[in-house]
Formats: structure tokens, sequence, C-alpha cells
């Protein structure tokens, strides 16, 4: 699979298939393909990694794009202004990501459900306790909000993260909250009462337009 990503602020990665070669995807991120693609619609994994991918903001069945009788080309376009990446999974190297940023990817990438251990994570740090996780082997193109900034960080190194910005981590990351100091800092700081904290080792990306953001502009709470 041969593939190129172009256009801006909303981009679009078109792949070009050998026959026969297969790309998997959300319901409803195909954006344009050859004539003599064939779709299939698939639970990937049985009924339970479907319960586990609609867990973590995706929707229960996949659709497989086959190329047949040559050639094909497909393309799966990004949903929000930003980039789309292509990250090539290992099984020594899956990856945690921000829910809804699985765009599509080659068989052998298995998405599933990643829970964070803390539950304070979970209930108050937005992105730490339910995201997506991305393992096995194969190349996974991932939508990021905004611009990319990207930090690799040593073995204990932690970076503070306000909820939402979070896009991708290594597997070996850790994910925790962080309770903002101080009276004043939380009833007027506009902060929020909790930030994510990451810790490494491993590699982070951090967006910088995430949707939650962009919705609190446009719709300020009352």
């Amino acid at each position: 699979m041969q593939y190129r990503i172009q256009g801006t602020p909303m981009p679009v990665v078109i792949c070009e298939l050998a026959p026969n070669e297969q790309m998997i995807t959300e319901r409803g991120s195909m954006s344009w393909m050859s004539p003599n693609m064939k779709m299939e619609t698939t639970s990937n994994g049985g009924l339970g990694k479907a319960f586990g991918r609609a867990f973590a903001g995706e929707a229960m069945f996949q659709n497989r794009y086959t190329a047949q009788g040559g050639p094909g080309m497909i393309a799966f376009a990004s949903s929000f202004p930003g980039e789309i990446r292509a990250i090539q999974i290992t099984p020594d190297r899956p990856i945690i990501v921000q829910k809804r940023a699985f765009l599509a990817c080659t068989p052998g990438v298995e998405l599933s459900v990643y829970f964070q251990k803390k539950l304070g994570a979970g209930f108050f740090g937005g992105e730490g306790f339910i995201m997506q996780r991305l393992s096995g082997s194969g190349i996974a193109f991932i939508e990021i909000d905004g611009s990319v900034v990207e930090y690799d960080l040593h073995p204990g190194q932690q970076m503070v993260i306000d909820t939402g910005y979070l896009a991708m981590m290594d597997a070996t990351c850790q994910v925790n909250v962080q309770t903002v100091s101080g009276v004043k800092n939380v009833l007027f700081g506009g902060e929020g009462l909790f930030n994510t904290v990451v810790t490494g080792p491993g590699k982070i990306l951090l967006q910088t337009m995430p949707i939650s953001a962009v919705a609190g502009v446009i719709a300020p709470g009352k």
C-alpha cells in the first residue's frame, strides 16, 4: 500500500492499493474510491471487540475495502481542521489515542478500548480514562485537531496538559490527573478543576485545537 497525505486545513489521505490489498475504516470515513473497491461491513473480531470500540467512541462495526481485479484507490478525509498522521504500529509499540481519532488502517492493526487504571483520570481528566488502543502490526491513520506538537518524555518526566489537548501517546506512558491548587485559581482561573498529567517514558503528540475547546468558544456555558 502506498499513500500520500495532502491538503490543508482539511487534509485527506489517498491510498493506492495493489490487487487484493485491503484497508479497514470506521463507518462513513470513506471519501472517494475507484470503482473496483469492494466494501464489506464486519465486526472485525467479534461482538466483544465491537462493543469495546463503541465504548471507546467508535462505531461497533467497521468497513473493509478490497481492491478487486487490479490496483485500487481509496481516500479518507479529515472531519475537522487539523492533520492526518500515519503511525507505524508494531507488536512492541502499541499506541494510545484520543477517542474518535482513528481514521483507517491496514489489516493487522487492532482497535480496542483503553482504560486508565486510576478511576480519577476518567471521571475528571477527560481523555485519561476511556481512550483507544491501537496494537498489532501495520499502518494506522489518525486525525489530530489543529497542529501537532511532539515531545519525547524520559522515564519519570511529566507533562501537565489541559483536558483535550492530548492526541496520542506511546502505551509506555501513564496518565493521571492533577487538581488545580488554590481556591482562587479554581474559581477565577478559567482552567477548570483538573489537568491531565502524562508520565514518560514515551512519545506524546499534543494538538493545538481540540474540538472540545472549539465547542466551548462557539457555545460557552451559561
